[in-house]
């Protein structure tokens, strides 16, 4: 066994972005996963005992101390394997900046959903839903501006970290239709979505 413990939701786009890099480098069978969930109002089964914040993805290792959030993980296993999926020289900036903007889409999106699943409905306060949503809108249009010529080169963390952002918003906010102006992204998101990594990965429902 390779002593690698991943505290995991299959509903999480941060797990599922580890799990992706896992399948793409070889390394998913290596993973022992164990399911774990909460939220900011209640930690639930978080792993809190490995990771102070409660949240997952948390790898547990039987040779070292637990490795949080999904960019850590991502960059040991990336280690681990050797894939160069954060590749050498200049194109390492492009792609954890990829990274960062696909992450924060995702943080925006997870802070929507929660302003409606854990706030009384008198409580709640649609602008900043919008506000939110506003980061991810101007993430999209810099996106198909700017970055499909990178999209279309060789597998790296940017991508993969992407592709898991834009199936979150289609698992939980599809009315907003991020496709629409969209048609260079939206079309490289359905090719990648055809990946064995992400349909083995794919959330359920």
């Amino acid at each position: 066994m390779s002593g690698l413990t991943l505290y995991h939701s299959q509903t999480s786009p941060y797990v599922r972005k580890v799990m992706v890099l896992a399948h793409e480098a070889g390394l998913a069978d290596q993973l022992e996963l164990v399911a774990a969930s909460g939220t900011p109002l209640d930690p639930g089964t978080a792993p809190v005992a490995f990771n102070p914040l409660g949240k997952v993805p948390t790898l547990t290792r039987a040779d070292g101390a637990a490795l949080y959030d999904s960019r850590v993980i991502c960059q040991y296993l990336d280690a681990r394997a050797g894939s160069g999926y954060y590749p050498p020289g200049p194109r390492r900036w492009d792609a954890m900046t990829l990274e960062a903007m696909a992450d924060g889409m995702t943080d925006a999106a997870l802070l929507m959903v929660y302003e409606y699943r854990l706030r009384p409905e008198a409580a709640q306060h649609p602008p900043l839903v919008e506000a939110q949503w506003s980061k991810i809108a101007r993430s999209l249009e810099v996106l198909e501006a700017r970055w499909l010529a990178y999209l279309a080169g060789p597998l790296c963390i940017g991508q993969i970290a992407l592709a898991c952002s834009l199936g979150y918003l289609d698992l939980r906010h599809a009315p907003r239709a991020w496709r629409d102006g969209h048609p260079g992204l939206a079309g490289w998101h359905d090719h990648f979505a055809a990946r064995d990594s992400m349909i083995a990965t794919a959330p359920p429902g």
